[in-house]
């Protein structure tokens, strides 16, 4: 059974991350963990935490907050503190509400997190969903999908790029 851990920058109560976990779920048969920071940490970058600790605090079953923490500090204390024998074949970090493209990248707490999971030898993506300011409503349901074909593609044939690479899908 595939394993994927989850985190995303707009805090575990986020509807992109609630989507794309029905998704998941509904779509494949792998143990999911979901590590997500307690509020919103959008354009963070890659920030960690160094001068307080950080704790787990369980929400549901393999789904946890951090308080205080940032996406890398979610994907880096989750892969060494929850991954006792087998680290996850995948780390997913999204979906944002807002877009991660250009110099956004450097700033992006959710592409942080996707990279946190590939600086450990993870292969990762971050993904985002580009909306505009007028928008009432998110319309998650091609990301969703585009989300679905690419991770079936990375279980059945394998991730498309090197170690230290992640893919970042807007």
């Amino acid at each position: 059974m595939k394993e994927i851990l989850i985190t995303n920058d707009d805090g575990y109560e986020s509807e992109g991350l609630k989507k794309l976990i029905k998704m998941l779920t509904k779509e494949f048969k792998a143990k999911i963990t979901i590590v997500a920071p307690a509020s919103e940490k959008s354009a963070c970058s890659h920030s960690i935490t160094l001068t307080k600790p950080l704790r787990f605090v369980k929400v549901g079953k393999r789904f946890y907050k951090l308080d205080d923490g940032t996406p890398a500090d979610c994907v880096y204390l989750a892969l060494h503190a929850l991954y006792k024998k087998r680290l996850p074949d995948l780390v997913i970090s999204g979906i944002n509400k807002g877009a991660n493209v250009g110099e956004d990248i450097t700033y992006s707490g959710t592409c942080a997190g996707a990279m946190e999971a590939v600086l450990q030898g993870i292969p990762a993506i971050a993904l985002s969903q580009f909306y505009k300011k007028s928008e009432k409503e998110l319309d998650y349901k091609n990301a969703l999908q585009i989300t679905k074909k690419i991770i079936q593609n990375i279980f059945d044939k394998g991730f498309p790029l090197e170690k230290k690479e992640f893919l970042n899908i807007n």
